[in-house]
């Protein structure tokens, strides 16, 4: 009996070194399989929402009512290539970029709040 035996029975040895071309099949079959699921339920969905938000985007229109991502609400006045001008109050203007609108809201939301 030496160290190895020790650390390792012969007979796991062995039985690991029997393995036949079928367990390389099944060993890759996992993590494709992973790879699949992930795509289905992380990857997809997340392209969706990009391509409504996108779309959302091109549609603004001067007037349209808008929340943007840090809770401010305000109509549109002004739209530019990147940035929006947004008032937010009587008088009082805001510019964002497009990316930070996160909904348009219905009309007539903010005088009714």
């Amino acid at each position: 009996m030496n160290l190895l035996d020790l650390v390792i029975s012969p007979a796991f040895a062995q039985a690991q070194g029997q393995s036949g071309a079928g367990g390389l099949g099944m060993s890759l079959l996992f993590p494709i399989l992973l790879l699949g699921v992930m795509y289905f339920l992380m990857i997809r969905p997340q392209m969706k929402r990009q391509k409504e938000h996108r779309s959302m985007l091109e549609k603004l229109s001067k007037g349209d009512e808008v929340l943007t991502n840090g809770g401010i609400a305000g109509v549109v006045s002004d739209i530019g290539e990147n940035f929006i001008t947004v008032e937010i109050a009587d008088n009082v203007r805001i510019r964002v970029q497009k990316g930070a609108i996160a909904n348009v809201l219905p009309k007539g939301t903010l005088k009714s709040a």
